[in-house]
């Protein structure tokens, strides 16, 4: 009973965290033909050309970046990039058949060829990058911690002797276990499962994007985001290994988000106003670009912080 009434109060707060970011779907038309029709462009894969629908793997619990809204349907940042490939290859934004990936899933959604891609808060690493296939990076992520605001830990200086809870695969789960050993770690298979560890108590702090835990701080006035910034990754999207057409065509398609600018206005859709001009340099915007760490850098999970 005690576990259902968690659940309870849980669900009421994602629905508040949803409602307080003030996600909206977009209302955004078709692209134009210059963009939808330039022969320039690389072509739709034949199979997904054939499908006329892609199968796209999402996060269904992480808001602002994939969850289901309050009338059961897909939302949030990475859904609407989904979208926009969908007009850009059939002309209309719901040519998308979406599948929850929880962190575990995403690698084997992709895999077992259940999905086309995975637009999932997936974090580059070179690790990864010897299984599937990455797009360019898209957004900029750093790790951070949710801490009550009587916690003990108030840094990752902190954290010797606490208990963090994270999701399992993720970058956070091995960092820990390489980083922090004397700290005890609870891992997960969902951030649901992580969150409710948290607010249950059972774990010091919830380490995760900031991406996600800047939603839960905006609504929960008992919890805050302290101030380290450690694993500062770019997102990509994962597709099956060796799948270069769709590699192409996505890369291409993001270059045209890129100039049209239409990554702000998928954050404006997503984020809290008084958010927006600090994430917006977390973007790829007309006149900001970024990439991966160059091969010859050390693998971010690989190093601890002083």
């Amino acid at each position: 009973m005690k576990k259902l009434i968690v659940a309870m109060v849980l669900v009421i707060v994602a629905a508040t965290v949803v409602t307080a970011l003030g996600v909206a779907a977009t209302s955004a038309t078709a692209p134009t033909s210059s963009e939808a029709q330039n022969a320039k462009l690389p072509a739709l894969p034949s199979n997904i050309k054939a499908r006329k629908r892609f199968l796209i793997g999402v996060k269904c619990d992480a808001p602002p970046f994939g969850y289901i809204n309050v009338r059961g349907e897909n939302a949030g940042f990475d859904v609407e990039i989904a979208r926009w490939f969908s007009r850009y290859a059939f002309g209309r934004e719901n040519r998308v058949s979406f599948v929850c990936t929880p962190t575990p899933a995403r690698e084997p959604s992709l895999t077992t060829g259940r999905v086309d891609m995975v637009i999932a808060t997936f974090t580059y690493t070179r690790d990864r990058d010897t299984r599937i296939d990455f797009s360019r990076a898209y957004y900029k992520a750093t790790g951070r911690l949710l801490v009550k605001n009587d916690s003990p830990v108030q840094s990752l200086a902190n954290l010797s002797g606490r208990t963090v809870v994270t999701t399992s695969g993720s970058i956070y789960d091995r960092w820990v276990r390489r980083c922090y050993s004397n700290t005890n770690l609870i891992v997960t298979d969902n951030f649901t499962n992580a969150a409710i560890a948290f607010n249950q108590g059972r774990a010091d702090t919830l380490m995760w994007d900031d991406t996600v835990l800047v939603g839960i701080a905006a609504v929960d006035p008992n919890t805050k985001l302290t101030n380290d910034l450690f694993l500062a990754l770019p997102y990509g999207i994962g597709m099956r290994q060796g799948n270069t057409a769709l590699v192409r065509w996505v890369n291409s398609r993001l270059e045209l988000m890129r100039k049209k600018d239409r990554f702000m206005t998928i954050l404006r859709n997503n984020v809290p106003a008084r958010f927006v001009a600090g994430f917006s340099r977390n973007i790829l915007r007309p006149k900001v670009t970024f990439g991966y760490a160059p091969a010859s850098a050390p693998a971010p999970d690989t190093v601890c912080s002083n």
